[in-house]
Order: structure tokens, then sequence, then C-alpha cells
């Protein structure tokens, strides 16, 4: 081979601004004239994250139905897809939110079985400032039972490099208190601050993913059956739909309005949201609204800045509840939205379901 690809995989729980992260970071390396390619995951297909990498013009494979570590086979064939063209020189890779023991399922296969292919870079996992500060001070009210919140603590435990994002969101005191909460926690594990959204911290976490060096070598002492009792507590749906009205309405407050409304009943309902995102499209035109805890603040964090008379709606949700009521409260949400502009809902494809218990493809216990 002519050269190494670099592999550079960005972990966190859900909401906590990986696809962000990886879009600033794709942009960092195409900016380098580089050949970027990017593999999004989900337990389901049609994802928000792929759409919106796509719009931005990135190259992007998606391995949809399981994560990576039970679904390894697909994540080759799927790097194998975006280099068909041109071998890439950086592979970005974003895993399911709820996923952890990604380093022994994920990043020692690839050392042990494609070495000569890849270079792994540092393991970074992203912290979620919402639910990760009640986690780790074990307060109640946390949002998710202790089998859930298990799995955020072992995506920390097993990165090379923790990132505390969205300092823009915080306090300075906020800050500092994650920041000591972690270094307890993790000691010996590097930390740094960052904001996906505004690239504060990005020079700093640029810097330590060039290192070179032995990473993605932590393998956990994880308990199986804890892990998929916490990610079977998390109900997924994903749903497309299509909006049109006879008079032009925004397209951004639509989006917002849909999330809002979602955020109200599932306080109401009294679960907890891990993620919730919805996209916008038509015509080349994309919005994105994101909520990341029942306690934060709608975001529009992709402005269209276009009214249309006509829409393609893409919701991902990931919630504390069971499938078949998250359905009906997304469901009943966006046909009120729909009823508000006088438009007409039809829908795509909708699927909603609990994750499976991972069963790894691969498990290397002992890293090389």
């Amino acid at each position: 081979m002519s050269h190494q690809i670099k592999f550079i995989m960005v972990g966190g729980f859900l909401g906590a601004g990986k696809t962000t992260t990886l879009g600033r970071l794709a942009k960092h390396y195409t900016d380098q004239g580089l050949n970027v390619g990017v593999v999004t995951n989900d337990q389901a297909a049609d994802l928000v994250d792929t759409n919106s990498l796509r719009s931005q013009g990135l190259n992007v494979g998606e391995v949809a139905g399981a994560c990576f570590c039970c679904h390894f086979n697909s994540l080759m064939d799927t790097i194998g897809e975006l280099g068909s063209q041109q071998r890439p020189d950086v592979i970005l890779a974003e895993p399911v939110g709820s996923c952890t023991d990604l380093v022994a399922t994920v990043i020692q296969p690839i050392k042990q079985l494609y070495d000569a292919d890849f270079k792994i870079q540092p393991y970074a996992v992203l912290m979620k400032p919402s639910h990760g500060l009640k986690i780790l001070k074990n307060e109640q009210g946390s949002g998710f039972s202790p089998k859930a919140a298990y799995i955020l603590k072992k995506q920390l435990e097993e990165a090379d490099l923790i990132l505390i994002n969205r300092i823009d969101e915080l306090s300075e005191e906020a800050v500092e208190e994650l920041t000591a909460l972690v270094n307890e926690q993790f000691p010996g594990t590097p930390v740094l601050r960052t904001s996906a959204l505004t690239g504060a911290g990005f020079e700093g976490l640029i810097e330590f993913l060039e290192q070179e060096g032995d990473f993605g070598g932590k393998i956990l002492d994880i308990d199986y059956d804890i892990y998929a009792e916490g990610e079977a507590e998390l109900g997924w749906l994903n749903s497309s739909v299509h909006v049109s009205a006879e008079t032009e309405f925004s397209l951004d407050q639509l989006l917002l309005d849909v999330i809002s409304q979602l955020q109200t009943s599932f306080r109401e309902q009294g679960v907890e949201t891990a993620h919730l995102k919805v996209i916008g499209l038509w015509e080349g035109f994309f919005g994105v609204s994101n909520l990341v805890s029942n306690d934060s603040e709608p975001k529009l964090s992709l402005a269209s800045d276009c009214t249309v008379k006509e829409v393609d709606l893409i919701v991902n949700a990931r919630v504390a509840c069971d499938p078949d009521a998250l359905t009906e409260q997304v469901m009943k949400v966006l046909e009120q939205c729909a009823g508000a502009l006088n438009a007409k809902l039809e829908y795509n494809q909708t699927q909603s379901f609990r994750p499976g218990r991972p069963v790894p493809t691969h498990r290397y216990a002992t890293p090389k």
C-alpha cells in the first residue's frame, strides 16, 4: 500500500456532539487537501447525521442496523466503498452513542487484522455535560437509571482523550467542576475543553490527534448484562415524513416547533431525552434542530434560512421510554405541527424499537 489510512473514531454518549465534531474535523483535513471519508453508525437506517454530513459535501458511508462492534465487517466494507474512487487519507468514524467497549471490539480488531492498512490515532470521547455532570456526581434525577449511566462512564474509561464539549453553553464554574470530576474519576486520561459548535479548543484537539504513539489500548473490564440492560432502557425512533402546504412556511420555525413540542410532551410523560434530532431537506435547502436533554434549550444547530411549501423531515429520537409510546408521541406532535400550517403529512417510513443485546463480531481482550 502507498500509505496507511488514519483512522479517527470519536465516541461519546447520545447528544454529546459527535456529528458536529466530525464535521469540523472533516473540514480541517479537507482544507489540508486530504481525502476524507466519514462513517456514521446507528441501530436503524435513515439518519439525520448521515444526511447532515452529506449536505456539507462530505463523502459519507453508513453502517445501519447495529453498532460497529456487531457489524464490524460492514464497517470495513463501508470504508472500502468510500475508497472505491480514491483511497482515503483519513477515515472519521462516529459510533452509536449508546455503545461502549469499542477499543476491544473495533480498534483492536482493526489493529490486529488490518494493521498494514490503518494507522490508529488517539480515541477521543466527548463528555456530554447535561447528563454527564449529574451522572458523575451520582445525583438523583439524571433521567437515566444506573445501568444506562454505566454506559456513559465506561465510554469515558476507555478513552485516550476526554473532550468536555459544549463549553459555549457552560459557565466557567461549571467547566471547572466538570474538569475536576473527570480528572478525579479518570486519573491519567488527558482532558481538553472544546466547543464543536464554535471551534473553541479545536486547535488542541487537532494537535492531540496528530500525535504518534500506541493508542486505543484501554481494554475494559465490562459487564455485558448491565451494558445490554442499560441500552435496552432507551427507546429508538427513526421516522421520515413529507410535509406539504399551499402557502409558504419557515422551515427553521417548523424544525424548532417540532423539537420544542416534543420536549414538552416528554416532560409531561416524565421520560428523559437522550438525544432528539430533526432535519428538513428540500431542493438543496436543509436545516437541523436538536435537543440533548429535557432540561436543555432546543437548538437550531443549522439554519436553512428559507421558506418552503413542502419539505422532507427526518426525526431521530432516543428517549428513555417504551418505543410504542415514543412513536405515539412523535406522530402526535408531527400532526399538530402540520395542522398549524394547514399542511398535509405523509409518512414515508417509521422504525421504533429497543436496542438488542450487543454481540460483537470480534473482541480482543489483549491489546496489540
